[in-house]
C-alpha cells in the first residue's frame, strides 16, 4: 500500500511541475500580446492571439484531468483491502489482517471514487457530496490500517480541498438556478402570439429592417432567452482571463437579467453572478466559490444593469424592441434613439445598423465604471458583427464591450455567442 502511495505521490510531483512550466510559457506569452492591446478592435489580431494561446496551453483541462487521475487512482488503490480479507490475491503492502466485511468497505470506498471521477467529469454539481462521502469512509479505513496505510490521508485532504471548493461553487450556483426557476414558473404561465407587421408599424425603419432580417416577424414574441457565452474580461491594467457564461433574461411585466460566469483567474477558480430582478441589481464575485472579492449593489448599480438588460434585449432578443416600455426616435436610415424605463429609472442608448439591417453598435452615456476617483458615468458601446443563425434568427456571434475612457476606448469583455434559445420552460 505505502509503494502504491509513493507512486502517487511521484505522479502529482511530476504533474504540478508540468503544469508549472506550461503555467510560466503562457503567463509569457499574454504578457507579449499585451504590448499590442492599445490597438485593440472588433475581431483584432491581438484577440484572436489570446485565444488562440488559451486554446493551445489550456491549463484548466489539465487540472481537471489531472484531479480525475488522482481520484481514478487513490479509488483503485482501495481495491487491495478488499483483495486482502478475500484472499483473492496476496497483498504484501497491507501487513495487517482485514476481515470480510471491512474488505466490503474498502471496495466500497473505491466505487465511490470512481462515482466520484465520472461525476466530476459529467459536470454534474452532486459530485462533492460523493466526495466527502468517499474521503470519510476512506480516512476511517486508513486509520485501521495507519501503518501500511497512512499515505492515503494526503491523497483524501487534497482531494478534500477540492471537494469543499466546488461544494461552495455548486452552493453558490444554486441561487443563480433558483431565481432562474422562480422567474421560468411566471412565464411559463403567459401565452406567446405571433410578432407580425402590424406589430411594427410604430418602430423607427432602420429598426424595422433590424428586426425582419433578425427572423422575428412570423415567430413567437420573446417572453425569455438563454443565452450562452465564451470569451475573455479584463479590468483596466490587467490581463485578459478566459470565461464562460449562461444567463436567462426575461421580458414580461418584471425584466429580470440573471447572468453567471464561471472563469479562472491567475489561475484559481473564479464564479461571478450579476442579478437583476425586481427593483434590485447586484454583483457578486466569489474567488474559490467561497470568498468575496466583490459585491455591489445599490441604485447605481440597478441603472448600470437596466442599459446591460436593454442591451442584451437589442443584441439577442429583437423580437422584444416592441415593449411599451421603450420609447423610439428616429436618427436618421441606420441609426434610432432608444428611452427604456423600468422600475421609474429611464436609460437611453443609440443603435447602430449597417446596409444589411444588422445592428452593428449600441451606445449609451448612463453605465457607470470604475475610475481613479471612484465609479462615474462613461460612454458604454458594444460593437457586434459576425451574424449566425441561432434557431431560427440571425444573431451577433461576436461582440465587445468597450468603456470610452477619457484617455481613450478600453474593451473589457469579448463574448463569442455558443447558443441561444428562446421562450424556454425549464432550466437547462
Amino acid at each position: 500500500m505505502a509503494q502504491g502511495y509513493t507512486f502517487v505521490r511521484f505522479m502529482a510531483c511530476l504533474y504540478e511541475r508540468i503544469v508549472g512550466v506550461f503555467s510560466n510559457y503562457r503567463q509569457k506569452l499574454i504578457r507579449i500580446n499585451r504590448k499590442y492591446d492599445r490597438y485593440h478592435t472588433l475581431r483584432s489580431k491581438n484577440v484572436i492571439t489570446f485565444r488562440e494561446i488559451s486554446s493551445s496551453l489550456n491549463t484548466t483541462q489539465m487540472l481537471r484531468y489531472g484531479f480525475v487521475f488522482l481520484l481514478l487512482i487513490h479509488g483503485l488503490i482501495h481495491v487491495l483491502g478488499f483483495l486482502k480479507a478475500f484472499q483473492i490475491s496476496e497483498v504484501s503492502q497491507l501487513t495487517q489482517p482485514i476481515s470480510k466485511p471491512l474488505g466490503m468497505l474498502w471496495l466500497a470506498a473505491m466505487l465511490l471514487f470512481l462515482a466520484t471521477a465520472v461525476f466530476f467529469l459529467q459536470g454534474n454539481g452532486y459530485w462533492p457530496i460523493l466526495a466527502f462521502t468517499a474521503i470519510g469512509l476512506s480516512q476511517v479505513l486508513i486509520l485501521t490500517a495507519w501503518q501500511d496505510a497512512r499515505f492515503g490521508t494526503i491523497a483524501n485532504l487534497i482531494i478534500l480541498v477540492v471537494a469543499i471548493v466546488g461544494y461552495g461553487s455548486w452552493r453558490f450556483e444554486e441561487s443563480f438556478r433558483k431565481d432562474v426557476r422562480e422567474s421560468l414558473a411566471r412565464t411559463n404561465t403567459q401565452q406567446s402570439e405571433l410578432l407580425t407587421e402590424s406589430d411594427l408599424s410604430h418602430l423607427p425603419a432602420p429598426l424595422q429592417r433590424y428586426i425582419r432580417y433578425a427572423g422575428a416577424v412570423g415567430q413567437p414574441k420573446v417572453k425569455n432567452v438563454r443565452i450562452v457565452f465564451e470569451g475573455q474580461m479584463r479590468e483596466k491594467g490587467k490581463d485578459w482571463f478566459d470565461f464562460t457564461s449562461e444567463q436567462y433574461n426575461f421580458y414580461d411585466e418584471e425584466p429580470t437579467r440573471l447572468f453567471f460566469m464561471k472563469a479562472r483567474i491567475k489561475g484559481l477558480p473564479t464564479v461571478g453572478y450579476h442579478r437583476y430582478k425586481g427593483n434590485r441589481s447586484g454583483m457578486h464575485i466569489r474567488l474559490l466559490s467561497l470568498f468575496p472579492v466583490v459585491d455591489l449593489e445599490g441604485e447605481e448599480m440597478f441603472r448600470s444593469e437596466t442599459v446591460t438588460l436593454f442591451n442584451d434585449m437589442c443584441l439577442f432578443a429583437p423580437a422584444a424592441l416592441i415593449d411599451g416600455r421603450i420609447q423610439w426616435e428616429a436618427v436618421d436610415e441606420t441609426s434610432a434613439k432608444a428611452t427604456f424605463t423600468n422600475k421609474g429609472v429611464s436609460i437611453s442608448a443609440t443603435l447602430f445598423f449597417n446596409d444589411k439591417g444588422e445592428l452593428v453598435d449600441f451606445v449609451s452615456d448612463d453605465r457607470s465604471a470604475r475610475t481613479a476617483t471612484g465609479m462615474e458615468n462613461l460612454r458604454f458601446s458594444t460593437p457586434a458583427g459576425e451574424y449566425h443563425t441561432y434557431n431560427g434568427y440571425r444573431l451577433t456571434s461576436y461582440g465587445e464591450a468597450v468603456y470610452h475612457y477619457p484617455d481613450g476606448k478600453f474593451s473589457y469583455g469579448v463574448f463569442n455567442t455558443k447558443r441561444v434559445e428562446y421562450n424556454v420552460s425549464e432550466l437547462k
